[in-house]
């Protein structure tokens, strides 16, 4: 529902601010006040095009902002700038965002009706939705058998191409998995264990008289261990130095366990040419399967496991298609059934459809106009998905898709009659916004009072706003919004305002005979007195 809209600089308007409530909503004013321009700012949050000459003169750009709230609570804030030179932008709670985001951000807020592009009910999906939700159409089970008919399909594509292709990726696969299988590469943490091992080849020579120097200084004659145990004979037994003592004995059992690791190291190194260049030769195979499958050793391997998953399913192709193909031809089969039968549904509920709607039309000053419900025909259509709503307004017209509907008066009105048909049917739906401009054009009278309680009992399920100069449709509104114009110094100004009681008779009198005389108040009193409690 639409609570707040906010204008600045918009054509006539320079600034407005109007709340807006639940129930029918009536605007009215004086012809060129700027009604329309209204219904143009709501247009322009639902993603109409927005054109610079609505811009107010002298301004350098217009904008519209509009409060959204959902059932639930929650509030969605829309808002349209347009610039004076340059594309307009969009806004949705603040963020910039594309016109055709704002569009759906509001597809199921707010549906208009008159001379407007955006108009829900003109669309073949929502007049099909509209059919469902007449008819009570179940679409559960066709929409399951499609989705797993989708998912069959993409299991199917998945396998593979055409038969060419699938031998090219066959042959890539198992010349990738010969390649690995040969490499065995079963340590993510090889390379770095063989960099190591590099490491002491390449430089055996050097490592071992390294060991053997240390060695010799260590337990040679007058080395280390040697000049400790003389420290050690030294210090032993005297009172005063028995921690050093201690300490010392500790020392010398340390530089034995050294002596000895350094002892088998040195040893232990092997100077071996043809280990070293089988070492290089495996760390060359690891690069370049590094290079070619991924970054890292645990890459290769992810790889080497997908590829083989790959070949296999690849290698099984024709096994496994055969499933899918049975499947998918179950399904197929289960599809077609369920979608005949909404097919069914929706062609016994079209003609129903019809009556109810050309019943409810023939009540707004169109008693010869003729409607039909027009579904898909068998073939292809199983469902009958292609659902388009035809209209004849006059005897002898031709039926014609409520799209080529030329008067935009009829075509407001077919849709309330639709509105009020579904609306019966589904009973209250959640806070949409209705708007209705030209609803009431070229009528009056009884008709005029005929389309003021169908607005009404409208607006006991939805949020009516209706652009009117009957004085009928305005009487039976719940809220009556007055827009007026001003001129200042050659400069034209816009308002709009909720009327009062006292002020609402005398806009109902002006509506009724032109200005506030005291017989046009006392009628707008009768029609005001007559609204249902």
């Amino acid at each position: 529902m639409l609570t707040e809209l906010h204008i600045e600089n918009l054509g006539v308007i320079e600034r407005l601010e109007l709340m807006l409530g639940t129930g029918l909503t009536a605007l009215t004013g004086e012809t060129g006040a700027g009604k329309t321009m209204l219904v143009d700012a709501i247009e322009l949050l639902v993603g109409g095009r927005a054109d610079t000459a609505m811009v107010r003169q002298g301004t350098t750009e217009a904008r519209v902002d509009g409060r959204f709230v959902a059932a639930d609570g929650t509030e969605t804030i829309l808002s349209r700038v347009i610039p004076a030179e340059g594309r307009s932008r969009a806004y949705v709670n603040g963020r910039l965002a594309t016109a055709t985001l704002l569009a759906e951000s509001a597809a199921d807020a707010v549906d208009l009706h008159g001379q407007h592009a955006h108009q829900n009910l003109l669309s073949v999906s929502t007049q099909r939705a509209a059919l469902d939700e007449y008819g009570n159409v179940d679409l559960g089970p066709l929409r399951s058998a499609r989705g797993r008919l989708a998912e069959i399909d993409a299991a199917l594509a998945t396998l593979g191409g055409d038969a060419r292709a699938r031998a090219r990726e066959i042959d890539l696969l198992r010349y990738q998995v010969a390649e690995l299988d040969a490499a065995n590469v079963v340590d993510a943490g090889e390379d770095g264990l063989l960099d190591t091992e590099e490491s002491v080849l390449a430089d055996a020579v050097a490592h071992r008289e390294a060991g053997g120097s240390a060695y010799a200084v260590l337990a040679d004659d007058d080395g280390a261990r040697d000049v400790l145990g003389r420290a050690l004979l030294a210090l032993d037994g005297r009172q005063p130095f028995t921690a050093q003592a201690a300490r010392l004995r500790e020392l010398l059992a340390e530089v034995d366990d050294l002596v000895a690791e350094v002892r088998d190291i040195a040893d232990g190194i092997d100077e071996s040419p043809y280990r070293l260049a089988v070492l290089r030769e495996r760390r060359q195979v690891l690069n370049d399967l590094q290079r070619k499958y991924g970054d890292g050793l645990s890459a290769v391997m992810s790889f080497h496991a997908e590829a083989e998953d790959r070949l296999r399913e690849l290698e099984s192709f024709d096994e496994r298609a055969a499933v899918l193909d049975a499947q998918r031809q179950s399904v197929l089969a289960e599809e077609r059934a369920v979608a005949e039968a909404v097919g069914r549904a929706r062609r016994a509920a079209a003609p129903k459809l019809a009556a109810a709607v050309q019943k409810r039309l023939r009540t707004l000053a169109m008693p010869n106009a003729a409607v039909a419900v027009e579904v898909g025909e068998h073939g292809d259509d199983h469902p009958g998905d292609r659902v388009q709503f035809l209209l004849a307004a006059n005897p002898g017209s031709p039926m014609l898709p409520l799209t080529r509907v030329a008067s935009g008066g009829e075509l407001a009105r077919a849709m309330l009659a639709l509105r009020l048909v579904l609306s019966a049917a589904s009973g209250a739906r959640a806070h949409d916004t209705l708007v209705f401009d030209e609803v009431d054009a070229g009528i009056g009278g009884e008709a005029a009072q005929a389309v003021g309680d169908a607005l009404a009992a409208l607006g006991r399920h939805h949020q009516v706003l209706v652009v009117t100069h009957l004085a009928q449709v305005a009487a039976t509104a719940d809220a009556h919004v007055s827009v007026s114009k001003k001129v200042k110094k050659g400069a034209t100004f816009a308002t709009a305002r909720h009327l009062p009681a006292d002020e609402r008779v005398d806009e109902i009198a002006r509506m009724l005979s032109g200005s506030s005389t005291q017989l046009a108040r006392e009628h707008a009193r009768e029609l005001l007195a007559e609204l249902p409690v």
